[in-house]
């Protein structure tokens, strides 16, 4: 599966709930896919999606907040992870979607492969599921949505040589449309 197909399958079953993107392909294939207010793009923050994620998870306990993650940005905030399973807020979602490369920057290797973010999750308490195929996709976006976090979704993707535009709109006005979302929910 590659990540624009995976990407798909969970907003199916994300309606207006926010999503904070990380940078690179991840914010510009959600952009492409289904750009709405109470998207988050990171532009050029890599990295720091789970530890902003956490920060709007716990302002705003009524609503589910979604954070879509990459292999290479969680490993370089390892400790986001720590941090989130020391608080845990019942409302947070961490989808990292794992091809074991910086697509983004270049195709180079992470370390993915040798490691387990999924062992590594479950050791910081989320509740954990690791993911391989679409239709293993589509039954765990159903469960998630009646359970408490916090969730962490390893979706096992494929690079992909498809590369989606980048996102048009400037970061302020990302940020504030992101902000005023937060409060008409």
């Amino acid at each position: 599966m590659i990540r624009k197909k995976a990407m798909e399958i969970v907003l199916e079953g994300i309606k207006n709930e926010p999503i904070i993107a990380a940078n690179g392909f991840l914010s510009r294939e959600l952009f492409a896919l289904r750009d709405k207010e109470t998207n988050f793009y990171m532009i050029g923050s890599m990295g720091l999606s789970s530890s902003i994620g956490l920060g709007v998870a716990i302002k705003n306990p009524h609503m589910k907040i979604f954070v879509f993650d990459g292999d290479g940005n969680i490993l370089m905030n390892l400790g986001s992870i720590v941090t989130i399973g020391a608080v845990q807020p019942k409302n947070f979602v961490h989808i990292i979607f794992d091809n074991a490369s910086h697509e983004s920057t270049g195709g180079q290797p992470t370390n993915s492969n040798n490691i387990s973010l999924s062992n590594f999750g479950k050791d910081a308490n989320y509740k954990v599921f690791l993911i391989k195929n679409q239709t293993n996709l589509k039954k765990i976006m159903h469960k998630i949505m009646k359970i408490e976090g916090p969730i962490m979704l390893v979706i096992k993707i494929k690079k992909n040589n498809t590369k989606s535009d980048r996102v048009s709109i400037f970061p302020e006005i990302i940020k504030n449309r992101f902000m005023k979302s937060l409060k008409e929910i």
